[in-house]
């Protein structure tokens, strides 16, 4: 493990971190960042490649222009918060390795609240055995949620809620079964099968067969499914901000210089063993106070010093 994590060190130093040291690159952060934030920018930055290997073989500038737009958005890229990701993917066509903008369900939540016009925003998976009943005319769900956090973690998941309040009153609701949502997923997701999806959930693929299935539809099925029950809901009927439609419209896009998104068909980038999206599951005890091994690096780790941009 020392051995993997100072070699991960060593390429960043005289990969990435060299990129971030160039006049132009520091100049384009300072124009999205300013000031002494661009230290805590950099580190942000590094600390999510150090998590996630894979973007090693990244491009620096789709890495950097991912993280500039996250940065505009004003998420973190941290995967435990969930916000947004920077994900790794093999662009056939160019022949290289590229990282896309990813927007994560916290990041909907954070950009929809923040715009203040919503009272309350919630979505959340259904256990079986929970759902009592569900009105789509009237939009009234009726549920029994089971009370034991452990015993409701482990319960197979039946389907989703989503819902919005704005201030004024107004309210919608949706509901997908969890069959409902592995169809839609079949027919929009260029990385999930459902065939496959089924055989992962029987046992029926070997471990060592798992790789290939890299994708988080296979992997959080119930984190892909959330973000898609608020992107339905808002896109159809919620009020979004300038900054919500520009995650939309830019999410899972590489992110050119000039900043317009480039949608690359990924499917089967997996084959070909680059992780095809970032790890979104929280990781507990990774809060702003732990101080464990998923703590954000250092300045000093980063090889960069504390007053590298101009305040």
């Amino acid at each position: 493990m020392a051995v993997n994590n100072s070699l991960a060190q060593r390429t960043q130093k005289n990969g990435l971190t060299a990129y971030l040291t160039q006049d132009a690159v520091k100049n384009q952060i300072n124009k999205v960042v300013g000031g002494k934030n661009g230290t805590r920018f950099v580190s942000s930055i590094v600390s999510a490649v150090q998590t996630t290997p894979a973007l090693q073989e990244c491009t620096n500038n789709s890495i950097l222009n991912a993280a500039l737009l996250g940065e505009a958005l004003n998420l973190s890229p941290s995967p435990q918060l969930g916000q947004f990701y920077m994900v790794p993917f093999k662009n056939k066509k160019k022949g290289m390795v590229e990282a896309q903008f990813q927007l994560g369900y916290k990041g909907y939540i954070q950009l929809a609240t923040r715009s203040g016009y919503y009272k309350k925003l919630n979505v959340l998976p259904i256990k079986e055995g929970e759902l009592v009943s569900y009105d789509p005319l009237n939009e009234e769900i009726e549920v029994e949620l089971i009370e034991d956090g452990i015993l409701r973690e482990e319960t197979p998941t039946a389907g989703y809620y989503a819902m919005f309040e704005y201030e004024n009153g107004f309210r919608k609701t949706m509901y997908w079964s969890k069959k409902k949502m592995q169809a839609h997923a079949d027919k929009y997701s260029a990385a999930f099968d459902l065939k496959t999806a089924e055989l992962i959930e029987a046992g029926k693929i070997p471990e060592s067969e798992m790789w290939k299935y890299s994708s988080f539809w296979y992997k959080d099925f119930d984190g892909m499914a959330m973000k898609t029950m608020l992107r339905q809901l808002i896109s159809k009927w919620g009020i979004m901000s300038i900054d919500l439609q520009n995650a939309i419209d830019k999410d899972m896009a590489v992110i050119s210089d000039n900043g317009t998104p480039d949608y690359v068909d990924n499917q089967e980038e997996e084959k070909d063993g680059v992780v095809s999206e970032q790890e979104m599951r929280e990781v507990p005890g990774s809060g702003p106070e732990h101080n464990g091994k998923n703590e954000a690096v250092s300045v000093a780790d980063t090889g960069i010093e504390a007053d590298f941009f101009d305040s």
